[in-house]
């Protein structure tokens, strides 16, 4: 019975960037309900030594449609969050999650309404 052990990463481990709990929970809240307002059906999440990444998308098959970055090397300088549009430009960028995402917001509410 032989295989590999991957662990989870471990949150403040060197070499790996992450999301806590609750900004996770804030990302996939708002996931859920662009989900529920049809305007994504994926996602996926990069954790790497840079950056965490959380890209949601349309369709599955297309690049992401938008991208929510945390870089906490910017933490200091123009903040750890950002917005990535799908051509890659960034839309927004701040040091705290809920600012990032109000353009989100935004748009879900145009939506709903």
């Amino acid at each position: 019975m032989g295989g590999n052990v991957s662990l989870f990463p471990v949150p403040g481990a060197p070499g790996q960037v992450g999301f806590d709990r609750e900004e996770l929970g804030r990302i996939l809240d708002l996931y859920g309900r662009m989900v529920a307002a049809g305007l994504w059906r994926d996602y996926a999440m990069d954790l790497g030594r840079d950056a965490a990444v959380f890209s949601a998308f349309r369709r599955a098959t297309e690049r992401p449609e938008y991208r929510i970055e945390k870089r906490p090397a910017l933490r200091r300088k123009q903040g750890q969050w950002a917005l990535v549009g799908e051509g890659g430009a960034v839309l927004k960028r701040g040091h705290e999650l809920s600012g990032v995402l109000a353009p989100l917001e935004r748009k879900l509410v145009r939506v709903v309404d």
